[in-house]
C-alpha cells in the first residue's frame, strides 16, 4: 500500500507537476522521496524563500508552454520550524502576485506535539493570513486534501495554498484512490451583461484598454490584441501584463503603475476617454495615485477572473469568467470608426519613449538600453525591487507574455536571482537576465551557488550605487535626514568567480556591451555583471 506521501506527490505530478524546490528536514523527508519517485525532481536551494521564488519562475515559463493544460502550481518544500518561518515572505508574494503555489511542511504529529515544543508552533496560524487556505492533511484523506489544495490554488486569481503534513502521516500507509475533480475553468458572463458590454462599445468613439496579470494567467494575449485593433483603442498594461500584446505594436503604451513620470502622460489620457475596459486588470499593482483614476460619467467595463473585492476604484459593469473568451466575445461590438487609433496613439508612444531616453552619459539609462539593444528576442528577464526595476519596467520592452517577470504586487526584494533560475530551468536555451541592486543581490547571494550547482547561465546584472536608492530617494524628498541607506562596496566580480561564475565590473557603456556579448556566449556558468553607477543615478529618472 503507498505512503502518504506517495499519494500526494503522485496527484501532484498527475496536475504536471514536475519540480519541487526547498530545503530539506527530517520531517519532510518522506515527502521528498515521495515526489522523486513520482518523476517530481526535488531542487536544492539555499533558502526557502529564493525555494518559493525558484517555483514561481519555473511556472511562469512552463505555463506558455501548453495553456490548454491544467495549470500545475509551483511547489515549495519546507521544514518545520524555522523552514516554514523562512517561507513567510514568498508565499505572501503568491498571494499578492496571483502566483499558484502548493507549500508543503512537516509537522510532528499532534500527540507527540502535546508534549514536545521543540521547534514546534502552528504553521496553520502563521500561513493562513497570506494564503487562499491553509490545510492539513489527515490519514485516509490525502488525496481529498491535496487536490483540493490543487484547486483552490489554481482557481479564480491563482494564489498559494498550504498543506501541513505531519510526519505520520507521510510515512504512513494510505489507501489509492482514484477520486480526482479538475478544477473548474472560468468562462463566460451572462448573455445580458455581454450584450450591456457591447451596447457601452458601439457608443464609444475614445476607448482605452487596461490589462493586467488576470489576462496573463488566462492567457488572452491573441484576443486582447484584436480587441484593441477592432476598437482603435490603446492599450496600458501593470508590469505584469507587459508584453501580452507585443510593446512595438503601435496602440501599446507599456507599463504603469509605479512611474510618476509615465503616470503624468498616461492618467490624462484616462480623463480623455469615453470608455475603459479593465482586461484582466489587478490595481494591486498600482501606486496610491491610481485610486479612482477613471472620469466621472465614463462607463468601467471590468473584465476579470473572480468578482473584484478591492476598492481601488469603481466599475459600472463587472464580467467575471475567462478574460480572452469574453473579449473575443466583445470584440464583434468593434465596427465603426474610432476617434483613437494608431495616430493618435503615436504621440503619447513618443512622449513616453522621450521620458525614459538612452541618455549618452553612463548610468541606468545607458545599461538597460545597452542591453536590450544587444539582448535577441528571445530574451527573458527579472527585475528586483528597488529603484532600478521601476526605470527598467518603462525601458525594456516585452515582445511576449512574461518577458518580464518581476514581484510587483508585494514588492520584494531578493528576488530577481531565484526567478531567473527558476525560468533557466524551464528554458535551458533562451537567455535569461536578473537585473537586481547591490542590496537585493546581497539579501540572497548565496543563490549564486544554487546557480553554479545547477549549471544554470544566468546572467547577473547589478546596478551598483551602494545605497538603498528608491528609500533614499524617498527620505531626501520628504526631507529628512540621512539614515540607513547606505552601505560599503562589494567586489561582486571576485564572488562571482568565488562561487564558481564570472564576474566583472563595468563602469562605460562600451565595457559593458563586451562584458554583456561574452556573457551572452558562456553557456557553462552564470556570469555576472557589476554597473558601478553614480549614487544620485536614479535622481529624475522616474
Amino acid at each position: 500500500m503507498p505512503s502518504g506521501a506517495d499519494i500526494l506527490a503522485a496527484r501532484l505530478a498527475r496536475q504536471g507537476c514536475r519540480h519541487a524546490f526547498g530545503m530539506p528536514g527530517g520531517e519532510v523527508l518522506a515527502l521528498i522521496e515521495g515526489l522523486e519517485a513520482a518523476g517530481i525532481r526535488f531542487v536544492l536551494t539555499k533558502h526557502e524563500n529564493a525555494a518559493g521564488f525558484m517555483a514561481e519562475g519555473y511556472w511562469h515559463r512552463q505555463s506558455l508552454i501548453d495553456p490548454a493544460a491544467p495549470m500545475a502550481p509551483g511547489i515549495l518544500v519546507a521544514t518545520l520550524g524555522p523552514g516554514a518561518a523562512n517561507a513567510v515572505n514568498v508565499v505572501a508574494n503568491a498571494l499578492q502576485d496571483r502566483v499558484p503555489l502548493i507549500v508543503l511542511t512537516g509537522r510532528v504529529d499532534a500527540a507527540e506535539a502535546e508534549s514536545y515544543t521543540h521547534q514546534v508552533f502552528d504553521h496553520q496560524a502563521l500561513f493562513r493570513p497570506i494564503t487562499k487556505a491553509s490545510l492539513s492533511a489527515s490519514r485516509g484523506a490525502v488525496h481529498r486534501v491535496i487536490d483540493r489544495a490543487v484547486q483552490i490554488a489554481t482557481s479564480g486569481q491563482p494564489g498559494p495554498v498550504h498543506v501541513d503534513v505531519p510526519i505520520a502521516v507521510a510515512e504512513g500507509e494510505e489507501p489509492a484512490d482514484a477520486f480526482f475533480r479538475p478544477a473548474a475553468a472560468p468562462g463566460l458572463p451572462v448573455p445580458a451583461d455581454l450584450d450591456r458590454a457591447r451596447a457601452m462599445l458601439a457608443a464609444a468613439r475614445r476607448p482605452i484598454v487596461l490589462a493586467g496579470v488576470d489576462a496573463v494567467n488566462h492567457h488572452a494575449g491573441a484576443a486582447l490584441r484584436g480587441f484593441i485593433e477592432a476598437l482603435g483603442a490603446p492599450l496600458v498594461t501593470s508590469y505584469k501584463a507587459k508584453g501580452l500584446v507585443d510593446e512595438r505594436h503601435p496602440l501599446v503604451l507599456g507599463g504603469a503603475g509605479l512611474s510618476p513620470k509615465a503616470d503624468r502622460l498616461l492618467l490624462p489620457a484616462l480623463a480623455e476617454a469615453d470608455c475603459i475596459v479593465l482586461a484582466g486588470y489587478d490595481p494591486i499593482e498600482m501606486r496610491i495615485n491610481w485610486r479612482d483614476p477613471f472620469p466621472a460619467g465614463v462607463p468601467v467595463i471590468d473584465i476579470s477572473a473572480t468578482l473584484p473585492q478591492h476598492q481601488m476604484h469603481r466599475a459600472d459593469l463587472a464580467l467575471v469568467g475567462d478574460v480572452g473568451l469574453v473579449l473575443s466575445g466583445l470584440t464583434p461590438a468593434a465596427g465603426a470608426a474610432r476617434d483613437v487609433s494608431v495616430a493618435r496613439a503615436q504621440p503619447l508612444r513618443e512622449a513616453l519613449a522621450t521620458a525614459f531616453p538612452d541618455a549618452p552619459d553612463w548610468g541606468p539609462h545607458a545599461v538597460f538600453h545597452t542591453i536590450r539593444a544587444l539582448a535577441p528576442e528571445n530574451t527573458l528577464a527579472s527585475a528586483d525591487s528597488g529603484a532600478h526595476r521601476i526605470l527598467l519596467s518603462q525601458i525594456w520592452r516585452c515582445h511576449a507574455p512574461r518577458d518580464l517577470v518581476q514581484s510587483s504586487a508585494l514588492c520584494t526584494m531578493g528576488c530577481a536571482l531565484p526567478l531567473a533560475l527558476g525560468m533557466q530551468m524551464a528554458e535551458p536555451d533562451r537567455p535569461v537576465i536578473a537585473f537586481v541592486g547591490d542590496a537585493g543581490l546581497e539579501m540572497g547571494i548565496g543563490e549564486l551557488a544554487t546557480a553554479r550547482d545547477l549549471g544554470l547561465p544566468v546572467i547577473v546584472v547589478v546596478l551598483q550605487d551602494e545605497r538603498l536608492a528608491l528609500i533614499d530617494l524617498k527620505q531626501r524628498a520628504s526631507g529628512r535626514k540621512e539614515a540607513g541607506v547606505r552601505f560599503g562596496g562589494t567586489d561582486f566580480a571576485a564572488v562571482a568567480a568565488g562561487f564558481g561564475g564570472a564576474g566583472v565590473a563595468v563602469d562605460s557603456r562600451d565595457a559593458l556591451a563586451a562584458a554583456f556579448t561574452a556573457a551572452l556566449a558562456r553557456r557553462d556558468r552564470f556570469s555576472l555583471i557589476a554597473a558601478r553607477i553614480a549614487p544620485d543615478a536614479y535622481q529624475g529618472a522616474f
